[in-house]
């Protein structure tokens, strides 16, 4: 099984320039916990990913105005990615040794293709203790921000 067989295609995606506020109603929107950062949601290269919990560290806990916030000041720069063929364990052995729950997909150009999420693994992986092994891990505490 490969990441192209559990990754949801076409993921919405924003702009480094967008702001945090306009993510959120993305994220409410599109019923998600991160976004994909693009160079602009025309060219859907890859620069980082916004989540949920870094609008609530970074933004809210933080006092900063979400109209005014950007993204590229809260976003995870370079994020851990796969390829639409890798197979799916170096994606749980990915999401275990970095603590993420989303992974997004690029092709060999750096262009977004699609994301793994925790949920698509439990979903769509149909081993039960292999997901449960990657979300023990993944959830166990940690000092490092999390995606």
């Amino acid at each position: 099984m490969t990441c192209a067989d559990v990754m949801t295609k076409d993921p919405a995606c924003c702009a480094p320039g967008d702001t945090a506020s306009r993510v959120a109603k993305i994220m409410k929107t599109e019923d998600v916990g991160s976004i994909p950062v693009c160079e602009s949601r025309q060219n859907r290269k890859l620069l980082g990913i916004v989540t949920d919990r870094d609008l609530a560290i970074h933004v809210v806990a933080e006092g900063r105005d979400p109209n005014s916030t950007l993204v590229q000041d809260v976003m995870t720069k370079d994020p851990v990615t796969c390829s639409p063929q890798d197979d799916i364990q170096k994606v749980l052995d990915a999401m275990q040794s970095h603590k993420v729950r989303r992974i997004p997909v690029v092709d060999r150009g750096g262009q977004l293709a699609g994301i793994v999420a925790q949920a698509d693994i439990a979903t769509r992986h149909y081993q039960p203790e292999k997901t449960a092994e990657t979300v023990g891990e993944i959830s166990k505490p940690s000092t490092a921000r999390a995606a």
